[in-house]
């Protein structure tokens, strides 16, 4: 039987890198997937695409940042699929970059709410229907930066992203007694478009540099990043809660 047979997932961040990684992945093992992005057009072609290779799929386009978007994805899995039992809140940017002395407060507040206010709004809808079936598994993705590394320059992003290793830990002593878990995915550095070593301008130099970085000497695939999603959201992690996972290339713990 497929890990998520019968199950209802919700995947934010659903149109490249990590997130539609996982949305493809988690529709092959067997759940019907609500996809959640800004791009509308892209979120329609991956619904065509998921269908014709069997699946199931409903897309909802609109921002993270907006509470009526966080309810209006519950809303999808409820009415679409018959509840909720996995919500991946993968959405994210690396937002303003810069010394603390030059970010502003409206680039602060922008990351913040970008990386962690819209998991916590997911959240907020999320777990009540989840409640409703008798658990399920919250997912968020963070990074390994903030929690094992700190890069100058990166003060909103490290802070937005750390925050969420605290939002997972209260909701998994909340909820869990009720069969909710709650777990964070820390990613080293993922070959997706939103990685600085794609950005335009970027050199091989940079590249190189960054791969250094990890025990690997690579980045990271999406498609590899989807699998650990994949166990935090299956009952093969049943056991897990409010713990935060490293998969990361040994980014963390690489000196050399």
């Amino acid at each position: 039987m497929s890990a998520l047979h019968n199950k209802v997932a919700i995947v934010t961040g659903a149109t490249s890198g990590i997130g539609k990684a996982a949305a493809e992945l988690f529709a092959q093992e067997g759940a019907s997937v609500v996809l959640s992005g800004r791009r509308g057009e892209i979120l329609d072609q991956m619904v065509r695409d998921i269908e014709a290779a069997g699946g199931k799929a409903f897309a909802v386009a609109g921002d993270v940042k907006d509470e009526t978007h966080a309810k209006a994805c519950v809303d999808a899995a409820v009415e679409h699929f018959g509840g909720l039992d996995i919500a991946f809140n993968n959405a994210g940017g690396s937002g303003a970059m810069g010394s603390v002395m030059e970010v502003s407060p409206e680039d602060w507040r922008e990351t913040i709410d970008t990386n962690l206010t819209s998991a916590f709004l997911g959240a907020k809808y999320q777990v009540p229907a989840m409640l409703k079936r008798g658990g399920g598994s919250l997912i968020f993705t963070s990074t390994f930066v903030g929690s094992t590394v700190g890069f100058p320059g990166m003060a909103a992003y490290a802070a937005s992203k750390a925050g969420l290793t605290g939002l997972a830990q209260v909701l998994a002593a909340e909820f869990g007694p009720h069969g909710v878990r709650a777990n964070v995915l820390l990613p080293g550095g993922t070959d997706t478009p939103a990685n600085h070593a794609n950005a335009p301008g970027a050199t091989p130099e940079t590249r190189t540099f960054i791969e250094g970085l990890h025990a690997l000497k690579r980045l990271g695939q999406p498609e590899e990043l989807a699998q650990a999603a994949l166990f935090l959201a299956s009952d093969a992690s049943s056991f897990m809660t409010g713990s935060s996972m490293l998969v990361d290339g040994g980014v963390s713990i690489t000196r050399t």
